[in-house]
């Protein structure tokens, strides 16, 4: 556990960088300090490895005020990746990542194997990568190796400041999906600073949005787009952050709708009835497992009062590949809508198992009701959303 008690920052010119932070990051939480330049973020996290000295207050590790540790020693049991990863260019990735456990004293080939095994957990083959040198790497590569050798002496705390800013958006995208999977496994204690809204919501667990010197308000990111604590932070996360809020709000049983639902085996006129007496113009069509297989629509009316056709629903339904798993974002799912043109898509449990439907009328609703759940500290479920028309 990382705690800051009335910490504060004074420069010898009288700038206040820090003013009486009050911080607590819970074991394995990944926190992102959000904020324009300036506005002391870094200077907070600075003080953890105390390549900073607080004026006031105490940052305590685990329960042990850093001020009264070693800093050479504080520093190799923190993890620290910067944004221009200061990689040596003499040596090799291998040897590079290897680097901080060659100065806690393990022995060189002892050293090496446990960074082929980072490097290998950063997605980076050490077959491939290892030999090589900084500059025969991507950037985004070179941040990789950089995250690799932070975890080499697996510290308690990961700083990370700005990492991922000097890449291009795709691969900087790659990267924050590839750091989640990271530390879906390693569950590190994390303080990551960015001015970037965006990336500190799809990244952090909860969010320090920094004014100057001093924190707005500190939340989990649905909160902070949902409930702007002052018009500063509500300026600062931007007016769509109803938009942004798609990106960190989940999928729930609550949301879907639920379609006729029929089977491949079933005969036709029995699948069009079943429509017909739930007024819908098309059924969701499961295999015998009662997996997912796709959707059939009714007939076209030919003024004997449709064509039920002949056979089973197996002859006339089709494939269904809008689909995402419970629990995924609500902008996984508007971002499937747009790509497969549809409107509805699947929602499956974690056994593939087909649990109902999302639409756009449905997604809307299930961002309305997540907001005032947050505004009125209740679940979701118990949200009553008034309609448009006031019906």
């Amino acid at each position: 556990m990382l705690r800051f008690e009335h910490v504060s920052k004074r420069y010898p010119d009288g700038t206040m960088a820090v003013d009486d932070l009050d911080l607590e990051v819970a074991a394995g939480e990944l926190v992102t300090l959000v904020g324009p330049s300036g506005c002391g973020k870094t200077t907070t996290m600075r003080m953890v490895n105390r390549l900073e000295e607080p004026t006031e207050g105490r940052v305590l590790l685990d329960g042990r005020d850093v001020a009264d540790q070693d800093p050479v020693t504080l520093r190799r049991r923190i993890g620290y990746v910067i944004q221009q990863v200061g990689l040596f260019p003499h040596k090799t990735v291998l040897d590079n990542t290897a680097t901080v456990l060659t100065l806690l004293g393990r022995r060189r080939s002892e050293a090496r194997r446990r960074a082929a095994e980072l490097l290998d957990l950063v997605g980076l083959d050490p077959a491939v990568f290892g030999g090589r040198y900084p500059d025969q790497l991507s950037g985004g590569q070179r941040q990789r190796v950089g995250v690799a050798r932070a975890l080499a002496a697996d510290p308690p705390v990961l700083l990370m400041d700005e990492p991922f800013g000097a890449v291009d958006p795709v691969v900087r995208e790659r990267l924050q999906s590839e750091f989640l999977r990271l530390q879906a496994e390693v569950r590190k204690t994390v303080l990551f600073v960015t001015h970037d809204i965006e990336e500190a919501v799809r990244l952090g667990d909860r969010i320090a949005v920094y004014g100057q010197g001093r924190i707005e308000q500190f939340d989990s990111p649905a909160a902070v787009l949902g409930a702007p604590a002052n018009d500063y932070v509500a300026s600062f996360v931007g007016s769509d952050r109803g938009l942004k809020r798609l990106s960190v709000t989940p999928v729930e049983k609550g949301d879907l709708e639920q379609p006729p639902v029929v089977h491949l085996a079933d005969p036709m006129p029995v699948a069009v009835r079943r429509m017909r007496a739930e007024g819908a113009r098309w059924a969701v069509v499961l295999d015998e497992n009662d997996l997912l297989h796709g959707w059939v629509p009714i007939p076209a009316d030919d003024g004997r009062g449709g064509d039920e056709g002949d056979g089973p629903v197996s002859a006339r339904a089709r494939r269904m590949e809008a689909w995402l798993p419970l629990g995924a974002s609500l902008k996984q799912a508007f971002s499937t809508m747009l790509q497969y043109d549809a409107g509805w898509i699947a929602v499956l449990d974690g056994d593939d198992r087909f649990l109902g439907v999302l639409t756009p009328a449905s997604l809307h609703e299930a961002l309305r009701r997540s907001i005032d759940a947050d505004a009125q500290d209740i679940a979701r479920a118990e949200v009553a959303l008034e309609s448009v028309t006031g019906a």
